[in-house]
């Protein structure tokens, strides 16, 4: 799969979340993403397997990711083009505080 291929199908995610998809269908569309096979090394030791696993899940990992941050900044632009009373950086600031609140209060 394509690195583009890849963050279609985070975008495709997104936007089956958002429209009320069942969240099995969006799990799928990711786990499509994951190679359902890895290749070691027969005579690999813990280590080495680690890293031969790694290499090969990192690229689509990271391309994942890159998807959910394209289509992260496309939709922040279209909604700060708007002169909102809200910017996307105080959502996000907001966002952050509700999370560190809840790490705090679970502590």
């Amino acid at each position: 799969m394509t690195e583009n291929e890849i963050k279609l199908k985070a975008i495709a995610a997104l936007t089956a979340l958002r429209s009320g998809a069942d969240s099995g269908f969006v799990s799928d569309l990711l786990a499509d993403v994951v190679p359902g096979q890895f290749l070691v090394p027969a005579d690999a030791g813990p280590e080495e397997a680690g890293l031969a696993v790694l290499e090969q899940i990192s690229g689509p990992l990271s391309a994942l990711v890159n998807g959910f941050i394209l289509a992260f900044d496309a939709v922040a632009d279209a909604h700060d083009e708007r002169d909102p009373e809200v910017t996307t950086e105080r959502i996000l600031q907001d966002l952050a505080l509700a999370l560190a609140r809840e790490d705090t209060e679970s502590d």
